[in-house]
């Protein structure tokens, strides 16, 4: 089976978790601030505060920003169902704005739209959720100016979107956002195994994030209430949680971020390939723009199934069982049992249940070889004649 994604491991990176195993520190020692420094070095942010997962940072970055209960969060419904939940575990209430036909983004124009109906019912959101779905940024400029006009925080979505730039500059430099969140899976562009990352510019939400990740918990007598016991005294100051990074992970991420670039590059050589190869089938490609530099961590393709005499399911199963392991990235969330009990339900998303009907997603990855290719091309082509 030729996965739709897969990690790349090199020695280097191996020789990097053998190191911290033989060192003093596992878990909280030298690695993690050193990792959070230098993906601050590569994106521009100030800050960056690593944990065990991307929903942890999700969940952190919209505790931070007071998100609570009586607030509404949105986000788009073509994601993993992380961006909206981080609303619920704050208590919120979470709402959807619908995707782009062609960007497969969350619609500027949509959520204007509907901010204007919900300015007038005195239901704004606290939080908006941007995801940059594939790794193709949002169109951040517009949001952005939506944001200052309607008063909402901006959390980007970043677990796709590492590597990528927006008007050449790095995603994650949070111009247009209060905090960015990355993803470290090993499907993703580059990895920590597990784990995940939040980055910021404001030094007072950083500061929170950074209670947050680790019990509530602090060991910094200024923002004790009282003082130390003596050298061992920490306290706990706010309710926090256990979602920190250990120093193994944050080694493979360093070694890892070594070679974040060369990984990239490749995935747009591998999408070169097939968007020369697929452009005369009865296919939607994925919009690529030099504004918009993707970084590209999936190659999703929508089936033109007016054209095609076959089921979308049908194209699927067909590639699975010749061993090409698609996927499909993703379900719109407003559709998942959990949320139609809190009264969604199929049409109240129109773009996004079109994509859901429509999308695949093709394997791609750095070590993916022209053999491995040119199959599922050829596969591809023979399911859709």
């Amino acid at each position: 089976m030729i996965p739709y994604g897969r990690q790349d491991i090199s020695e280097e990176d191996i020789q990097a978790v053998v190191d911290v195993l033989r060192s003093d520190f596992l878990t909280q020692g030298p690695a993690v601030p050193k990792f959070e420094q230098a993906v601050c070095d590569y994106t521009g942010a100030k800050f960056g505060i690593a944990v065990n997962s991307a929903t942890s940072a999700l969940h952190i970055a919209c505790e931070s920003l007071g998100l609570k209960k009586g607030d509404w969060l949105w986000t788009t419904p073509i994601t993993f169902v992380a961006s909206a939940n981080c609303g619920l575990y704050c208590g919120a209430q979470v709402d959807f704005v619908d995707i782009d036909p062609v960007t497969w983004n969350l619609s500027p124009q949509k959520l204007e739209e509907k901010l204007i109906v919900a300015k007038s019912n005195n239901k704004l959101p606290k939080v908006v959720v941007v995801v940059h779905l594939c790794g193709l940024p949002c169109d951040m400029k517009e949001i952005y100016q939506l944001s200052q006009e309607y008063g909402f925080h901006i959390i980007e979505d970043a677990s796709h979107a590492i590597g990528g730039k927006y008007y050449d500059e790095p995603i994650g430099n949070c111009r247009y956002s209060d905090i960015t969140v990355f993803s470290f899976h090993p499907v993703k562009t580059m990895t920590t195994g597990e784990g995940g990352m939040a980055v910021t510019n404001q030094k007072e939400l950083a500061e929170k994030m950074q209670l947050l990740r680790s019990h509530g918990v602090t060991r910094d007598p200024q923002k004790m209430t009282h003082e130390p016991d003596g050298a061992w005294y920490y306290q706990q100051i706010t309710l926090g949680y256990n979602y920190r990074m250990t120093d193994l992970q944050a080694a493979l991420g360093l070694s890892q971020l070594q070679r974040l670039d060369e990984f990239v590059a490749r995935r747009h050589q591998l999408a070169d390939i097939y968007d020369n190869a697929l452009s005369e089938l009865p296919v939607n490609l994925p919009i690529r723009s030099e504004e918009k530099y993707s970084g590209l961590h999936l190659y999703v393709i929508r089936l033109q199934l007016e054209k095609i005499e076959k089921q979308h399911s049908d194209i699927f199963d067909f590639l699975r069982k010749e061993n090409i392991g698609v996927n499909l990235h993703y379900i719109p969330v407003h559709t998942q049992p959990y949320y139609e009990k809190m009264g969604f339900q199929s049409g109240d998303f129109p773009q996004a249940e079109t994509y859901y009907q429509e999308a695949i997603s093709l394997p791609m990855f750095p070590t993916m070889t022209a053999s491995q290719q040119e199959k599922v091309i050829s596969i591809l082509k023979e399911a859709l004649a």
